[in-house]
């Protein structure tokens, strides 16, 4: 690595670190902060599909505790669905939600995409365990849109 991109590299880490404590952006550890020099693994699901099957695909997520991830929602089906997971994202570390010009910092439980919307959900899984997945629209979760994710430990 170069000394330019090495010295960049610890000004957002330290960044990071002053703006999580002036606001409060979430429970900013030092692993999440180690967390974001890692490079990002993608990983998509579509909330619902074009057919408007009421679904996440997929709808078994894993993770590992400790790694940086991005996560590329989208929504292909005619209606709104919600990615709601209160829980995995109280056991993440949230560093940013983006979509369009329009980025959110701090605390997330959960992302709505309306049809043909797309999102991005850049966070580190912190605390192991199995969560829920449902989209919190009434009549969705019971009719299949639900699902698991899973963090493992490092």
């Amino acid at each position: 690595m170069d000394k330019q991109k090495s010295q960049r590299r610890w000004i957002y880490l330290g960044l990071t670190l002053v703006l999580g404590i002036i606001f409060g952006l979430g429970r900013i550890t030092p692993s999440a902060i180690a967390a974001t020099a890692q490079p990002i693994t993608e990983v998509t699901v579509s909330l619902g599909n074009s057919t408007d099957e009421l679904k996440f695909f997929p709808d078994k997520l894993e993770f590992v505790a400790g790694k940086r991830y991005k996560l590329l929602l989208n929504n292909p089906s005619p209606q709104k669905h919600y990615f709601t997971s209160k829980d995995f994202a109280d056991a993440s570390w949230t560093q940013k939600v983006e979509s369009g010009k329009l980025e959110v910092k701090g605390a997330i439980h959960e992302v709505e995409l309306k049809p043909g919307g797309e999102a991005e959900w850049v966070f580190v899984p912190m605390k192991p365990g199995t969560y829920e997945l449902h989209c919190s629209i009434r009549g969705h979760s019971e009719a299949g849109m639900r699902g698991e994710i899973a963090i493992a430990a490092q």
